[in-house]
């Protein structure tokens, strides 16, 4: 066989394959026996019918093609190695010349992983939040710990503000009630934001047994986006009783003795919280001023793909169990279909060069993946996706999506090194040291996985 490589652009090429027929001959055999097995022929048995009566029964040509589609594949895959292509999804194959008993010639456009130059990263600066915790802060965090230790108690009077009602609503769209637009013994409190706009002013003044109707726009539910005429009864009003801010409380909601130490530790919360965010914050924003520096063309089918697979996620997947289609949700959006189609291609094709220029970094510094760091990050896929970690161990293998979480770990180790050779520093100007935190680890993971979505395997 010998095989011949021409590039039509930097992310495709034409392969150009001449196959003595002699490399046909174990296909041909093949061929054969698969049509033995297929066919009967009186006067012999089935298995058994010799190659010259297939030809005159059925056709040599018959023969020729099932021997070429077994062979074509792997006569590709020779070629693609021999040439050392790094390819993208499936060839486009024409067969040239098929002559029998002397040749087999045919090409194959498939699109390459383009050539990419990483260029120095160590100049790149970045500006992230500062981690500030103020008192505020603290006080908000404990207050709402409290709340969630809050008991109720009926009173005989008119709903107010921080009362919990217990509610029956009724939603009608054109004076139609909906299916799914009723609802009993709803728990709400008032002034929490958690329900319809409206529904405030609604059952503020109210009292058990009396009702109130409204206008208000669906968030949700068959009729999302649309004007609602809803009926709110109350049947209970409840005082909201908060507990004495004070050791006692302290004690009842924590494993702290005094008010003062769940304070500080509320405090330390806050500020991991606010460290974690900070370096995912200065991963993003490296990631955007390494792509700056690197020149990706990207492969006109995979961008054409990966748009349809986002577009086909959002669709089926997140807006179907949300009970909208794309027309609805442009419009809550308040989006045209020309901006959601220009927004998606953008992120595509940011999440496709992503994946590019980390796996070269990957090369580039010649890192690998070991057992410890892929199980850390299964565990943290697990709970992302809310099954168990033997659960999604088990789906990851029976899919063979393995080397795809490899993948993803390799490429988040890439990100952590620009990050590290990188200068990080907080709106007080002060110098950010990601090196050492484990929350850089997991915040590259989550960035390069985000970016890079897209599976551009062959």
């Amino acid at each position: 066989m010998k095989s011949a490589v021409e590039t039509l652009n930097p992310t495709r090429v034409r392969l150009t394959v001449e196959v003595p027929f002699e490399e046909l001959k174990d296909s041909l055999d093949a061929a054969y026996k698969k049509i033995n097995q297929q066919v009967t022929v009186k006067g012999f048995r089935k298995g058994k019918i010799p190659a010259r009566v297939i030809d005159q029964r059925f056709g040599r040509g018959a023969v020729l093609e099932e021997a070429v589609n077994d062979a074509l594949p792997k006569f590709y895959t020779e070629a693609v190695n021999e040439a050392e292509l790094n390819v993208l999804g499936q060839p486009e194959v024409d067969i040239t010349e098929l002559k029998d008993n002397e040749t087999l010639n045919f090409t194959a456009e498939v699109d390459v992983r383009p050539t990419i130059e990483i260029p120095d990263y160590s100049g790149i600066e970045v500006e992230v939040d500062a981690i500030e915790v103020s008192d505020e802060d603290v006080d908000k965090a404990v207050e709402e710990l409290r709340a969630r230790f809050a008991s109720t108690s009926p009173v005989e009077r008119a709903a107010e503000d921080g009362d919990v009602v217990t509610i029956d609503l009724e939603a009608k769209v054109d004076g139609e009630v909906l299916e799914d637009g009723v609802a009993s013994d709803v728990s709400y409190t008032i002034g929490s934001g958690e329900l319809l706009e409206g529904i405030d002013e609604a059952v503020k003044g109210l009292e058990a047994g009396a009702e109130a109707t409204f206008t208000s726009e669906l968030k949700g539910g068959s009729a999302a986006g649309k004007e609602s005429e809803v009926t709110v009864k109350v049947t209970q009003v409840a005082k909201r009783e908060l507990p004495e801010l004070d050791d006692d409380f302290a004690q009842l909601a924590s494993e702290f003795d005094t008010l003062d130490e769940l304070k500080a530790d509320s405090r330390k919360r806050l500020e991991n919280m606010k460290q974690y965010d900070q370096a995912t914050q200065a991963q993003e924003r490296v990631l955007e001023k390494l792509l700056e520096l690197v020149e990706v063309p990207v492969p006109e089918k995979l961008l054409a793909d990966e748009i349809q697979t986002r577009k086909h996620n959002l669709v089926n997947h997140q807006l179907g169990q949300m009970g909208l289609d794309l027309a609805k949700y442009l419009e809550i959006q308040g989006k045209t279909e020309e901006e959601f189609d220009a927004e998606t291609k953008e992120q595509a094709e940011k999440g496709i060069k992503t994946q590019f220029v980390l796996d070269e970094l990957v090369n580039k510094e010649k890192l690998n993946v070991n057992q410890e760091e892929l199980t850390e990050h299964l565990m943290r896929r697990a709970q992302s996706s809310g099954m168990s970690p033997d659960q999604f161990a088990q789906a990851v293998v029976e899919g063979g999506q393995v080397p795809m979480l490899v993948g993803e770990v390799a490429r988040g180790k890439a990100l952590a090194v620009v990050v590290e050779a990188a200068t990080v520093k907080d709106t007080k100007g002060e110098v950010v040291d990601l090196s050492d935190e484990d929350e850089a680890d997991e915040s590259a993971d989550a960035s390069a996985d985000a970016s890079g979505e897209e599976k551009t395997e062959a």
